[in-house]
C-alpha cells in the first residue's frame, strides 16, 4: 500500500462489498467471505458494522472528542470534561478508545468491528462494548466460535488489552495477511507527513509525541 491509503487518504484499494454492506481491502474480501459463510454454517449471521474508514472520518472523531463535542471517557468508561484536561491527558483520554487519524487499522480495509446479525433483538441498538461479546451477551456464541475458527481464514484479533495501548476490542478483527504488512508500512515518518498536512486539534501536542504514540498504539499490537 502507498502512504496515502495507510493512513486513509486514499482508497484505491478498496473494494464495496455488497453482500454484506462493507467496504474492505481487495485482498481482504475473498477471505472474509469465506470466513461469513463458516460462520453461517455454524449458526451465525457475520456482519461488519464498521470496516473501511478514511482519514477525513477519523479526524473528525478525533477533532469532536478533542472539544468535547462527543462523549470522552476514561478507560472505566467514566465521562471526563476535556476542558479540564491538558492537551497531553485529552491525547491519552482519547487514544483509549479511538485511534489517531491516519493511524486507524481502519484505513487499511483489512478490519471491521463485528456482530452477529441472528443475534440483533427488535430495537437493539449496537454499542461495541466487552459486555455483548461475552455471555450472557447477544455476540458472545459468535465471539466464542471466532476464538476457534478466524485464524484458519487469516483473522485474529489485534487489540485483547496485553500489548496494545488500545482498551481491549474483542469486536475488532483483521486480516494478518495484508494488516501485518501494512502496520511495517506505516512508520513514525509515514504517518507524521499525513498530520502536519491535516487540521487536526491538539497537532502541536500530538507530533511532539509522536514517536512514542506511533509505538505504542500502532506498532505494538495483540500478535498472534
Amino acid at each position: 500500500m502507498t502512504p496515502a491509503q495507510l493512513t486513509g487518504r486514499d482508497r484505491t484499494h478498496i473494494v464495496d462489498v455488497a453482500e454484506p454492506a462493507c467496504a474492505l481491502h481487495a485482498h481482504t474480501v475473498g477471505p472474509f467471505l469465506q470466513l461469513r459463510t463458516a460462520a453461517a454454517l455454524a449458526g451465525f449471521d457475520l456482519l461488519a458494522v464498521s470496516s473501511f474508514r478514511e482519514f477525513e472520518r477519523q479526524l473528525s472523531i478525533w477533532n469532536r472528542k478533542w472539544s468535547g463535542a462527543v462523549p470522552l471517557n476514561d478507560p472505566e468508561g467514566k465521562l471526563l470534561d476535556p476542558s479540564r484536561l491538558s492537551p497531553d491527558e485529552r491525547i491519552d483520554a482519547i487514544l483509549h478508545w479511538s485511534a489517531l487519524p491516519g493511524a486507524s487499522r481502519h484505513h487499511w480495509g483489512t478490519d471491521v468491528d463485528f456482530i452477529d446479525g441472528r443475534a440483533l433483538a427488535p430495537g437493539y441498538r449496537v454499542q461495541l462494548i466487552g459486555a455483548e461479546y461475552v455471555f450472557p451477551g447477544p455476540f458472545a456464541p459468535l465471539a466464542e466460535w471466532l476464538d476457534t475458527h478466524a485464524a484458519r481464514f487469516g483473522f485474529f484479533r489485534p487489540y485483547r488489552g496485553v500489548l496494545s495501548g488500545v482498551q481491549a476490542e474483542p469486536w475488532h478483527l483483521s486480516f494478518a495477511p495484508v494488516a501485518e504488512p501494512a502496520r511495517c508500512r506505516l512508520t513514525c515518518a509515514v504517518l507524521r507527513e499525513a498530520l502536519q498536512a491535516s487540521d487536526l486539534a491538539g497537532k502541536q501536542a500530538v507530533l511532539a509525541r509522536l514517536e512514542e504514540l506511533h509505538a505504542r498504539y500502532v506498532a505494538s499490537i495483540d500478535w498472534p
